[in-house]
């Protein structure tokens, strides 16, 4: 009975060693190759914006000039709670120019939420994440200007397919890429863009469905009027006279 019961004691605490490794694995952070992946912001640092956030390639890139903070909760809301925003290629510039990486600073993951400290809150903040093929929604964690760079050749100005929040914004074209600006922003950015190809699709989809709706409906129309014929020549959908007691029409 006693090994028995040491052999019950033994697998209860393997167990719960791999419990808690997965539990750490899954909601311990991110581990360090991830967080000093390569990356580039040197053109989103050059911007005049207080965040600069370009997207292309189903992900994006953010840097922030984070005006005096230095902490940030980042993430994003879920179906039934918020989520850790999943970040990579991490960097962190002091005011002077020097330059951290992902794993030289504080970076903690947890249910909710992927935490940052940095050691100076005037200092610059940039970071890579997953966007949405055809959206991008990103809550605005610093107060401030903020830009936003679409993918090549994608837009937002059609009422269907296209749509930015919140309102205030300014768009303009450059290098065949729309690019959005606020002058201040503090809530979450929402944006739905499209390629002008789409629109042509969509209007020869709507097209082809109105060609076969319009064909279906020509076919029916002959079919009843037909049996409509056939039944009047044999006299079943003529109506009698009043008072007329007489055979119908074709029996006389």
């Amino acid at each position: 009975m006693g090994r028995r019961l040491r052999l019950a004691t033994a697998l209860a605490l393997v167990s719960l060693m791999v419990a808690t490794a997965g539990c750490s694995a899954i909601f311990g952070g991110i581990d360090d190759d991830t967080l000093d992946e390569s990356g580039e912001y040197g053109d989103l640092r050059e911007s005049g914006a207080d965040v600069a956030i370009d997207v292309e390639g189903g992900e994006f890139r953010a840097v922030y000039d984070l005006n005096d903070t230095d902490d940030l909760s980042l993430s994003r809301s879920g179906l039934y709670a918020d989520d850790p925003l999943e970040i990579r290629a991490v960097r962190y510039w002091h005011p002077n120019g020097t330059e951290l990486t992902g794993s030289e600073i504080d970076v903690d993951q947890d249910r909710s939420s992927t935490d940052v400290s940095v050691p100076d809150g005037n200092g610059t903040l940039a970071f890579t994440g997953e966007a949405g093929a055809k959206t991008f929604s990103l809550p605005a964690y610093v107060s401030g200007s903020y830009e936003v760079t679409l993918p090549r050749g994608q837009r937002t100005d059609n009422f269907f397919f296209g749509d930015v929040s919140p309102g205030g914004y300014e768009r303009e074209i450059v290098d065949n890429r729309e690019r959005i600006t606020w002058e201040d922003l503090d809530s979450t950015i929402s944006v739905r863009y499209f390629l002008d190809r789409d629109i042509y699709l969509f209007a020869g989809l709507v097209g082809i469905v109105a060609v076969l709706g319009g064909s279906a409906l020509g076919v029916t129309y002959l079919k009843v009027k037909r049996l409509r014929e056939r039944r009047e020549e044999m006299g079943l959908d003529v109506e009698l006279e009043d008072g007329d007691d007489g055979p119908p029409p074709g029996m006389r």
